[in-house]
């Protein structure tokens, strides 16, 4: 296993700096703010599955789909050894159908990075809008545009965390690493170092991002005219615009709309 995603406890160690409990908390508030209380929750490119894991726990009816397959296993794993019930599908964000329907859909990490073209995104706004229950929600967070479009980026491209005696040194993009002005395409050079146990394992691997702009968000949910936004939030605390310099994510919130159509 040499890339990163390849490596699902590597990868859920080096973003464990995440407080995934009080992200939880954050979406569970704005979804009582507009719907009845949630009963069911896809988690969309989900990995390890964290997000919908903590849903789970919280007695939320948790679904987990992912297009790799160590990241589907990893997840089941996870799950049945903390006794929460999850059922994991391994699927295209852009590209599934489960025939059912949802009270609450979301999509975690900036995962939509991994969708290149327009048209890609479209298809996954429509997907989850027909995956949506009439009155559902769906939370979807991306990186804050001003971390390629401004000279100080609102998050590090290097960090260390340390869980249950486990060390890790994360390098996720170089300087060097450049945004195509024409595709919007970026390849991350990505190193994770994890020591445990007295070993050391080294994780390198180059990473595809497609950078989103909140124009180019706001023009697709238009061209899907499946959903709308129903708000926008900076940060997973309460209060901190998309304007504020203190927005780090870009966190949009929708509803299937009341006109749907192109």
């Amino acid at each position: 296993m040499t890339g990163i995603y390849d490596n699902p406890w590597a990868y859920e160690l080096a973003c464990s700096f995440r407080d995934v409990a009080a992200e939880v908390d954050a979406v569970l508030g704005w979804c009582a703010e507009h719907r009845p209380p949630v009963r069911t929750v896809l988690e969309l490119a989900a990995g390890p599955a964290e997000h919908a894991r903590e849903f789970a726990r919280r007695g939320v009816a948790a679904t987990a789909l992912d297009l790799n397959p160590a990241m589907c296993e990893y997840a089941a794993e996870q799950a049945g050894l903390t006794g929460v019930r999850l059922a994991v599908v391994r699927a295209d964000m852009a590209a599934f159908e489960l025939g059912r329907r949802f009270d609450l859909i979301v999509t975690m990490l900036d995962s939509t990075a991994h969708l290149s073209t327009l048209d890609d995104l479209v298809a996954h706004l429509d997907r989850t809008a027909a995956h949506l229950e009439p009155d559902g929600l769906y939370v979807l967070e991306m990186s804050h545009p001003a971390d390629r479009l401004t000279d100080e980026p609102r998050v590090s491209t290097g960090w260390q965390v340390e869980r249950a005696g486990a060390h890790a040194t994360v390098r996720w993009g170089e300087p060097g690493d450049r945004l195509d002005p024409l595709t919007q395409m970026v390849d991350d050079h990505v190193t994770v170092t994890v020591t445990t146990g007295g070993e050391t394992l080294v994780i390198r691997d180059v990473v595809p991002y497609r950078f989103w702009t909140a124009t180019e968000l706001t023009a697709a949910i238009r061209l899907s005219g499946m959903l709308e936004v129903v708000e926008q939030h900076g940060d997973f605390t309460a209060g901190v615009p998309l304007d504020s310099p203190e927005a780090w994510r870009m966190i949009t919130i929708m509803r299937r709309s009341a006109r749907p159509g192109r």
